[in-house]
């Protein structure tokens, strides 16, 4: 009759263990068994709630308010389990009532108090008989958090202290205790659990701010796309606790405003409608909003984020060329130039493999002449020569190119008929320089040809079909200068005979290289080489090697030396060689003989037993197998030496062959030791000017030096100009008698005071170099300080100062005397004004 709402709250207030509701109010009660005096307690509870119910449902207060006046009106008394006791009687067994069951004490959270706030009475059954004490203890009592709870020790009410928040601490686990005034227990301690009620006090909070997410565009209805959570510290088991989420908006509103839901439960987004189009919308804005109480919007508490849903590029647009025909030109000849720039629209995201376009020329150039490029930057396709054309084949070229993507089209895309179109390449015609059909050209000649032979011709062919132009012939390499070229038609002549033995000749080859040239315009050149292999002929006599050796004075086994030849030309007009004496003069055959070792060697040694010490010239006759054969008389200087017993020449021996005698021998100790002799006085003469140079007192002569001799000019000009002038006006009078009885004119006398000449520093004898500079310092200041020094600080007189002056007479001008005037400063500018600082700086002793 109170209605389902009333009687969930008073059943989850006081007997938890009796009812659970869920937050819709449907109630499910279990109601036991109940005694008397139970059923009493209930009625009582219940009469005293009603009052408070009925304020709730008039919404008089509200839930908080309700639950404290409930609490408050109606503390719970909890009372200490009696001992059961078992006893015997002639009816036998008596069996004693049931204790009750401690249930949990519920507490809300945040309650407004007052505080200390009852809760609960604890109560032993021998209150009445004995003082009792009561204390609680555990977590919140006397353990942190300390004095969340405390009992009043006489009447056992026991209070909350402060509000409690179930986010820190949803539970508390105390046990109380009943003492006599001295200390002893009265009862067992029994365990009180209480419980922080959740009342919805948090928002939901979403993990991000902002989240992102992405769907490909042209996806299907249903499709997924991201999800977003929200937290809420309330009991989840619990409406305060259960967040729903829902969708406030989207933006753009296209194609339609609701293009995405949201699952309430979960929080995944999903898409509802078909019509994606990036090209169209790139991106969606969509607010969400998560509120708890399982999203009654009355009760529950909303916190909203944003969610960003890009919309992904996919391969639905087809690369469009622009036009159905593009157009070009290319000059024969050129590689690696763009021809032709073909343009591309696709409308997907630029800079994408949906987007690149790649090009292909389909047909029109089967030799590969022209590959297309792709620009990076514009998707463009650049027509390129990669391999020469030539105007006298192929005039123009009329190439198919398809244009496609690098990715494959989305499925269900069909490929646009704009991704083909046709490009005509024309080509130019110029002018090709002439091209020599062999190039090398190779030829056999055997050397030795006299100057004036024809070896060839040597002609090139103009690829310019279609234009009559003349070609002429220069020389461009010669190295040997042997050859001549006909300016007309090519043919090479020699100029002088070939040689195969040349410096210029490399393998047997010698290489020339020509220029043809056209008339045309511009001209152009080609060049051609002409290789020439030289066929050897037998003009080269062999040479001996070696060309000195040294043997013993004695024959012995060790008094040979083994000889040999070299010849230039190749073979078989080398060896073997044929060595032999000559017969004139008589003494070489007679003193020497050769023997023959193999084809290309042979022996020279001594005839005789003995020959005397010295350097002989042996002539030796050597002979090439040319056809026909080349014969050289050669020498070969022999020293004959004595020698030792390992057959090696003495010093004495050494010189002795090289021949020279005792008077050439003293001849040339003498000059050894003039040469050092010179050295010797050299090295002297030296070290003696350095000990001068050491002694002077500078680094110039003394007569040179002029640092300390002040010289005097009494006389300036003198010149060839100066001639008419009167010089003795520029002396220095020694007095002024000659002044009074001046011829008028222009006159200045410098007067020179008086007094004696200031001292300047003496120059020492033999100065060190470092004492130069404070020599010169020395010197300046005498001469700043000095007196006597011209310019001379002394009266000018000036007695004419010319005829006809404009300016008038200046003898109005007179000093005043009028006031004191301090000339103190003028001893501040140096000796030069000393006198005026003494004339004028007196003061009262003036």
């Amino acid at each position: 009759i109170w209605g389902e709402k009333t009687v969930d709250l008073y059943f989850l207030l006081f007997f938890p263990h009796l009812s659970r509701c869920a937050m819709n109010y449907e109630c499910h009660l279990y109601v036991p068994y109940f005694t008397l005096s139970e059923n009493v307690q209930l009625i009582s509870h219940v009469s005293s709630f009603i009052n408070v119910c009925i304020d709730f449902l008039s919404s008089q207060i509200g839930v908080e308010d309700m639950i404290a006046r409930a609490w408050e009106s109606n503390p719970k008394v909890i009372k200490f389990p009696r001992k059961h006791q078992r006893s015997s009687s002639a009816n036998g067994l008596r069996r004693q009532k049931r204790d009750w069951v401690i249930p949990p004490i519920n507490v809300p959270e945040n309650s407004r108090g007052p505080f200390p706030q009852m809760l609960v009475r604890i109560r032993s059954d021998q209150d009445q008989e004995k003082g009792i004490r009561y204390s609680i203890t555990g977590a919140g009592a006397d353990q942190p958090p300390s004095d969340v709870y405390n009992i009043d020790p006489v009447h056992g009410k026991m209070f909350v202290t402060r509000p409690l928040d179930r986010e820190e601490r949803a539970s508390y686990h105390l046990r109380a205790h009943a003492v006599d005034m001295n200390g002893n227990k009265v009862e067992n301690p029994i365990d009180l659990y209480i419980y922080v009620i959740d009342m919805n006090d948090n928002r939901p909070e979403f993990q991000n701010q902002v989240y992102n997410g992405s769907v490909a565009e042209g996806s299907k209805p249903g499709t997924s796309v991201m999800r977003v959570t929200a937290n809420d510290s309330d009991d989840d088991t619990t409406a305060n606790g259960m967040v729903r989420y829902r969708i406030l908006s989207q933006t753009p509103h296209m194609p339609i405003p609701n293009m995405f839901t949201i699952n309430s439960e979960t929080g995944e987004i999903v898409t509802v409608a078909a019509g994606l189009d990036r090209e169209k919308v790139s991106q969606y804005t969509i607010i969400v909003q998560a509120t708890d109480m399982e999203g009654n919007l009355n009760f529950g508490l909303s916190n909203t984020a944003t969610a960003l849903i890009s919309v992904t590029d996919i391969n639905d647009n087809p690369p469009e060329l622009t036009a159905r025909t593009f157009s070009g030109e290319v000059p024969e000849n050129r590689v690696n130039v763009v021809v032709a720039n073909l343009t591309v629209i696709d409308r997907d995201q630029p800079h994408s493999p949906n987007w690149a376009a790649q090009y292909r020329i389909a047909s029109g150039d089967p030799q590969g002449h022209f590959l297309i490029r792709t620009n990076p930057v514009n998707n463009d396709g650049m027509v390129t020569v990669v391999k020469p054309v030539d105007y006298e084949q192929n005039r123009a070229f009329m190439l198919t190119v398809i244009v496609s993507n690098r990715a494959p089209l989305a499925s269900g895309i069909q490929s646009s008929l704009q991704s083909s179109a046709g490009v005509t390449i024309s080509v130019q015609d110029v002018n090709e320089p002439p091209v020599f059909p062999s190039n090398p050209k190779s030829i056999r000649f055997e050397e030795g040809v006299p100057a004036g032979t024809t070896l060839t011709v040597f002609a090139a062919q103009d690829p310019d079909l279609f234009i009559h132009q003349t070609v002429r012939y220069s020389k461009l390499s010669d190295p040997a200068n042997w050859l001549r070229i006909n300016r007309t038609n090519g043919q090479i002549t020699t100029m002088a005979m070939l040689d195969r033995e040349s410096m210029y000749v490399k393998d047997n080859i010698y290489e020339a290289t020509f220029l043809a040239a056209d008339n045309g315009s511009p001209p152009a050149s080609g060049t051609g080489t002409l290789q020439i292999q030289l066929i050897d002929v037998n003009d080269n006599a062999p040479v001996l090697m070696p060309k000195e050796a040294q043997v013993c004075e004695r024959a012995s086994p060790r008094s040979r030396v083994n000889i040999t030849a070299s010849d230039a030309d190749a073979d078989p007009h080398v060896g073997p060689f044929v060595f032999e004496l000559p017969s004139y003069p008589p003494s070489i055959r007679r003193n020497w003989t050769v023997s023959r070792i193999s084809g290309d060697y042979a022996q020279l040694r001594l005839r005789i037993a003995y020959l005397d010490a010295g350097v002989y010239d042996v002539p030796i006759m050597v002979s090439d197998s040319g056809n026909p054969p080349l014969s050289n008389r050669s020498g070969i200087k022999v020293k004959v030496c004595p020698c030792d017993d390992n057959g090696d020449c003495t010093t004495t021996g050494a010189v002795a062959a090289a021949g020279l005698g005792t008077g050439a021998i003293i001849a040339i100790l003498i000059c050894i030791i003039i040469l050092l002799t010179m050295v010797l006085v050299f090295v002297m003469w030296m070290k003696r000017r350095e000990k001068e140079r050491q002694a002077k007192p500078l680094l110039i002569d003394p007569e040179d030096d002029v640092r300390d001799n002040i010289l005097k000019y009494d006389e300036e000009g003198g010149g060839e100009e100066d001639q008419d002038y009167d010089l003795s006006q520029l002396q220095q009078p020694e007095s002024l008698d000659h002044i009074i009885n001046k011829p008028v004119g222009v006159r200045r006398v410098d007067e020179r005071p008086i007094i004696a000449e200031s001292q300047y520093p003496v120059r020492p004898s033999l100065p060190h170099p470092g004492d130069i500079g404070d020599f010169i310092n020395d010197g300046l200041r005498a001469a700043d300080n000095d007196p006597t020094a011209p310019p001379y600080d002394s009266l000018l007189v000036f007695d004419y100062e010319g005829s006809g002056s404009t300016a008038g007479s200046v003898s109005s001008l007179n000093s005043s005397s009028s006031g004191d005037q301090d000339y103190d400063y003028l001893n501040d500018w140096g000796p030069r004004f000393k006198k005026l600082a003494d004339l004028y700086g007196g003061g009262d002793d003036d």
